[in-house]
């Protein structure tokens, strides 16, 4: 059986753990029960990127959501009737706190009373099996695995199974649903779904699907891993229209949907996690007219927060543009303590949209340079200490000027780190040791007496075989310099020996 808790742990990012632990401490002092449910436990035993963190907890969940409020939570809605809370945790975690409860149809189709109930009640109420999942986090049962509809059989077949007959009479936003997820996971819709799914829009339960309803799974399309697939399987089933007949009619942008995503991927694999629902949206509406777009969103009934940041992100990418490529943020420094404050969603649609070089440039240089750069120093900064200095206002000064050296090209090897450093910080390098020269021992003397040579019996084989030096000749005795020990040598010693009597004069 899997250690749900470790799966956790292990899964989920450092601030949606803290995030768990947080709720965790909350519910235990409103004495709560609390459980994590719905698409975090799919997708944490599906091995999909965890996306949302969905909380049941059996009792008022309003109190929690106030306590997380408090610590900087931003409250995004909140149903009173369905006690159902949606908000942004620190860390940009997106959240939601709902009371558990069942629903009771009268006749299939109606609005249904809403009782509230137990998480078991819960969890069978649900759209899908492979939703219908829980994980206790409560002290007595931390790690327990709720599944009463078996969907983790049907995440291990790959199929999203409808829990009732009625499930798309109930909600027809379901058929939306069940597409989105079938094309998210890579998954199938059962036979029997796929039977009722066909009947539900042969009967056009499609057309019922209410604007709200229909603009909550445009914000879930917006911010899905995969937004082209599911668009596309919306548009085969002609579902295009429950968003607008104008973007049925000109059709999602797909060439910029691919471009805005790619960019995605590219900031992940650099450590940037953007909320791209503002960049996605405005591609997918990016065939329609201003007007058209306008009009499109307020008949999703989106926030007022979500339309303004779809309206405006055109504008909003032209300043950005226009200050990264003018004056003030001409030298590293300066670009990148503007980049650090911008929003990373336009500085995601720059990078899919922009033709400005120069703005391009410096967006790249702070994602994949800089901010590595910046993200290292708490390595830098053990070899700060290495050399001596200790952590103080000075410390933390030396640290953010060797940053500022590096953003400018300087001390990014890490054999220059020390040198710079010292610099920086005004300690002189420890003075290096003089190794004391060995001196060279004296060649002791060759022995030539023969009698040292008889007397030595270490002598070498070599040395005692070798054949006695011969006496040189004795130097002339005559001449006039004769006895002179610096006299040079002759060519030829019997020439010089002779004596010659001088000539006599002819007369």
């Amino acid at each position: 059986m899997p250690d749900y808790m470790y799966l956790l742990e292990s899964r989920l990012s450092a601030e949606q753990h803290a995030a768990v632990v947080r709720i965790q401490e909350l519910a235990a002092a409103a004495e709560s029960n609390l459980y994590l449910v719905g698409g975090a436990v799919r997708d944490l035993t599906s091995g999909m990127p965890i996306r949302d963190l969905d909380f049941i907890v059996e009792g008022n969940p309003a109190r929690i959501a106030r306590e997380l409020e408090k610590g900087g939570a931003q409250l995004l809605s909140e149903n009173d009737n369905l006690r159902h809370i949606e908000l942004v945790l620190a860390g940009e975690v997106d959240a939601s706190l709902a009371a558990s409860r069942e629903d009771i149809y009268s006749q299939p189709g109606n609005k249904p009373d809403v009782r509230f109930s137990t998480i078991m009640e819960d969890l069978r109420r649900r759209d899908f099996s492979v939703n219908a999942i829980a994980i206790s986090l409560n002290a007595n049962s931390r790690g327990l695995l709720l599944d009463p509809t078996n969907g983790l059989a049907d995440l291990e077949r790959r199929e999203i199974r409808a829990l009732s007959i009625h499930s798309f009479t109930n909600q027809p936003v379901r058929l939306l649903r069940a597409l989105r997820y079938a094309a998210r996971l890579g998954f199938k819709l059962d036979a029997r779904t796929s039977d009722w799914l066909n009947l539900a829009m042969e009967r056009g339960l499609q057309e019922t699907i209410s604007p709200e309803d229909a603009g909550s799974e445009f914000r879930q399309a917006a911010r899905e891993e995969k937004p082209l697939a599911v668009l596309k399987a919306w548009e085969a089933r002609n579902l295009l229209d429950v968003l607008h007949p104008h973007l049925a009619r000109r059709h999602p942008d797909y060439d910029a949907i691919n471009r805005i995503t790619h960019v995605r991927d590219e900031m992940a694999g650099a450590g940037f996690r953007p909320r791209l629902f503002a960049p996605v949206a405005h591609a997918i509406l990016g065939r329609l007219k201003d007007r058209e777009r306008t009009t499109a969103l307020s008949h999703m009934a989106l926030r007022p927060a979500e339309i303004h940041a779809i309206a405006e992100l055109e504008s909003e990418s032209a300043k950005l543009v226009k200050l990264l490529a003018g004056p003030k943020t001409a030298s590293p420094r300066d670009a990148y303590a503007f980049l650090e404050k911008a929003r990373q969603d336009l500085l995601a649609y720059i990078l899919a949209e922009s033709s400005n070089s120069k703005a391009v440039g410096k967006i790249r240089n702070y994602m994949f340079k800089w901010k590595p750069l910046r993200n290292a120093l708490p390595g830098v900064a053990g070899e700060l200490e290495a050399i001596g200095l200790e952590r103080g206002p000075k410390f933390d000064k030396v640290l953010e000027d060797f940053f500022q050296a590096q953003l400018l090209g300087k001390a990014r090897k890490p054999e220059d780190h020390a040198k710079v450093l010292r610099k920086l910080a005004g300690i002189k390098e420890p003075p290096k040791k003089i190794e004391e020269k060995k001196k060279p021992e004296k060649s002791k003397p060759e022995k030539t007496k023969k009698g040292s040579q008889a007397g030595n019996p270490a002598a070498s084989p070599a040395k005692s075989s070798a054949p006695p030096k011969q006496d040189a000749p004795a130097p002339p005795t005559k001449g006039p310099h004769a006895g002179s020990k610096s006299a040079p040598p002759r060519e030829s010693s019997h020439v010089g020996s002779v004596k010659h009597k001088p000539r006599e004069k002819r007369k």
